[in-house]
């Protein structure tokens, strides 16, 4: 789900590993580009193949899934309705093949994602779980590598356009930081998002993410500073720009801001009313 920032965060791939195919659902909108990334990845020689985030319930997108089957395993990114809706669907055209996340209530078949660097018997390609909360509370990363060709499928926290919401209560923005610290340190990578093109530089993007988050709260301080009371007047100063109708998704992301201003603070919420 995007922020205000509307360019990539870096340079876009020129060219993805022959082994990954992207399917990309119906669902544009505002705050999923132009829809929700279905990845499948499949070793070369190898049968089966892995799909990373179905998608929502759309049964033609669904379908085109299943069709690029024998899939042997389906990965989530985070809980979120646009990447987890088609999930049983897709389970169910799948035989019951495992759908996995860190949230028990999105896995089905199979065990939750829990152990960082864990992993997951990839088909022919080496896979590592990446917790990466912040943007949500299950958000999580995947490092996938085959031969001397790795990408990392980043979900929501880092995105191919603009910059994700921090999805307060949820979300936290202090996991956020520590998350994209850890996305900056996969150099050269390609990031491989869960809406928008893919990006040359998974770094590159992460450090990108950093500045612009560091930039924000210096904003939001100053609004503090100018007497803005609640976080929809914070709203009102930082995003004014920015079309109204995606105030609502700019609140999370202040009220995440506020309530990490006010733990480096000690003071609850930075002084201000929540609502």
């Amino acid at each position: 789900m995007t922020g205000h920032f509307t360019a990539p965060a870096a340079a876009l791939a020129d060219e993805l590993p022959g082994w990954v195919t992207l399917l990309r659902a119906p669902n544009p909108g505002p705050m999923t580009l132009d829809g929700t990334n279905t990845w499948l990845l499949r070793a070369p020689g190898q049968e089966h193949a892995v799909v990373v985030d179905p998608g929502p319930a759309d049964e033609e997108h669904l379908a085109a899934i299943a069709a690029r089957g024998p899939i042997g395993l389906v990965l989530i990114t985070h809980g979120h309705p646009d990447h987890t809706d088609g999930s049983r669907r897709l389970h169910e055209l799948l035989d019951g093949v495992p759908v996995r996340a860190a949230d028990p209530a999105h896995t089905l078949a199979g065990e939750p994602l829990t152990t960082p660097g864990d992993g997951l018997g990839g088909h022919g390609l080496g896979i590592r779980l990446l917790p990466t909360p912040g943007h949500t509370g299950d958000s999580v990363c995947f490092l996938v590598e085959h031969g001397d060709e790795r990408v990392v499928l980043t979900g929501d926290t880092i995105l191919g356009r603009g910059t994700t919401v921090v999805a307060h209560p949820d979300g936290h923005l202090g996991d956020y930081l520590d998350s994209l610290e850890l996305l900056s340190t996969y150099r050269g990578i390609p990031a491989l998002p869960g809406h928008g093109p893919a990006l040359a530089d998974c770094a590159a993007a992460a450090e990108f993410y950093l500045a612009h988050r560091r930039a924000r709260l210096d904003q939001v301080r100053a609004a503090v500073a100018e007497g803005a009371g609640t976080a929809a007047e914070v709203v009102a100063k930082v995003y004014a720009d920015v079309d109204r109708s995606l105030w609502w998704a700019a609140e999370w992301s202040v009220r995440a801001q506020l309530e990490h201003l006010g733990r480096e603070s000690g003071e609850g919420a930075a002084g201000l009313e929540q609502a």
